[in-house]
């Protein structure tokens, strides 16, 4: 038998001649004198006709045994886009003898989301599955590429820390050798630090959150697309590098990933040349005053209710799916934030709302050693956890800012999906801690 393997998306280049597919059994349809085997690898999948004699090998076995089919290409124009294989002969890889959890090869998975995340290890081999799998990883490259055209350099830092300084108690110890270790809540203070080496930084990677929210929205370990760099006025220029990253992964998926986009009818956002955006005690009193929302006012931050509201409002006054709220108060941002220099109770930053959720969260950071003395003083934070971290302001670091993009989030409402767990490979949740 033939063993120079064809995928299954190049067969229509073969037409003709007799070639070797291999991948697993997505659907077999035995209807007696015809038979259909459909056959998936990683580039798609190819329809293959079978006699009752040929099919023989296959009996007894259930989908996603893995196959090596030849057989001859030939032209139909009833068949999946027009090709098929025709005479195949069947050579059985790995057999499968028991009958899957549930279908994965309909159009759209009919299985519940605990159940199909229960059985992710199989469920992800569903085409469509597959495809929002694959646009995570699209979403991570249009990131990176986009960056390193902007002369960023990638970093890794640890995700394993010897204090849970960043943002209180919501955090995730651990055994090491002895000592408590955490992991950690981003890569902040390690991406900062950075900003004095190299200027320009990002990171892709896990981060952990140990906050016990059960919502559609959060999770307690998921992808953080971080940023940070330096000599920047404010966070205006932060927030228009990051409309820059957005369009690059925007471009990056329509370039690389249309096939995906297409099967999960995925509707790419609307991101004008200049993207809207409120000042957060206009937010609240745009929310009360247009929308009748009472408790907006008085707030330190934005409800999930508040925000859907202004995202509705971007799409309709501005044609926009994404609008910036600045200036959250600084009660409500980390210590490192910088102060509006005009307003001292709020802060030069900001979070991106995408389709009426926030996307992205980011600002303008301290960059004087003595800021960040009276910032520990005033949130009572001792300084022997900060220490490594201070350094490297004692030595001179530039203005700088950033912010962070969450990947499964990102996803979720590209492609308008109703929980973030499935844009998620194996979701970390209060409850799930497996596959």
């Amino acid at each position: 038998m033939q063993r120079h393997r064809t995928f299954t998306a190049e067969i229509r280049d073969h037409v003709g001649e007799r070639v070797t597919i291999t991948g697993w059994l997505h659907r077999l349809r035995a209807m007696g004198g015809v038979n259909f085997v459909i056959l998936r690898d990683r580039t798609g999948t190819a329809q293959v006709v079978a006699t009752e004699a040929e099919i023989t090998p296959l009996h007894g076995l259930h989908t996603e045994t893995v196959l090596a089919i030849t057989g001859r290409v030939v032209e139909t124009p009833q068949a999946p886009g027009g090709i098929e294989m025709v005479e195949p002969q069947f050579e059985i890889i790995s057999p499968v003898h028991e009958a899957t959890p549930f279908a994965i090869y309909k159009d759209r998975l009919r299985a519940s989301m605990p159940v199909f995340l229960d059985h992710a290890v199989f469920g992800h081999r569903a085409l469509e599955r597959r495809a929002v799998l694959r646009l995570l990883s699209g979403v991570m490259g249009g990131f990176r590429e986009t960056l390193n055209q902007k002369h960023f350099t990638e970093i890794q830092s640890p995700k394993l820390v010897e204090s849970a300084t960043e943002s209180g108690a919501n955090v995730f110890a651990a055994d090491y050798f002895g000592r408590t270790a955490y992991l950690a809540q981003s890569p902040q203070f390690y991406k900062q630090i950075m900003v004095g080496v190299f200027e320009r930084v990002y990171e892709v990677g896990p981060v952990f959150r140990a906050e016990p929210h059960a919502t559609s929205r959060h999770l307690n370990q998921y992808v953080s697309l971080d940023v940070e760099f330096g000599f920047i006025r404010d966070h205006f220029d932060v927030m228009e590098m990051l409309i820059e990253v957005i369009k690059g992964i925007i471009e990056h998926l329509k370039t690389h990933y249309a096939p995906e986009l297409n099967l999960l009818k995925a509707e790419l956002p609307l991101l004008p040349d200049k993207v809207p955006h409120l000042y957060f005690p206009e937010a609240q009193q745009m929310l009360h005053d247009q929308f009748g929302v009472n408790d907006a006012l008085g707030e330190p931050d934005l409800a999930p209710e508040h925000e859907r509201i202004l995202g509705k409002w971007a799409r309709d006054n501005h044609n926009s799916d994404f609008v910036f709220v600045t200036g959250y108060p600084m009660v409500k941002r980390p210590f490192y934030t910088h102060p509006n220099p005009a307003d001292p109770r709020y802060s030069n930053s900001f979070d991106l709302l995408f389709r009426g959720l926030e996307l992205v969260t980011g600002g303008q950071r301290l960059h004087q050693y003595q800021d960040y003395l009276d910032a520990a003083a005033r949130f009572r934070y001792p300084l022997e956890p900060f220490r490594y971290y201070f350094e490297a302001f004692k030595f001179g670091m530039p203005p700088h800012g950033g912010f962070a993009i969450g990947l499964e989030r990102f996803v979720t409402q590209l492609l308008g999906l109703d929980n973030v767990r499935l844009a998620a490979l194996f979701p970390r949740d209060m409850h799930r801690l497996a596959p």
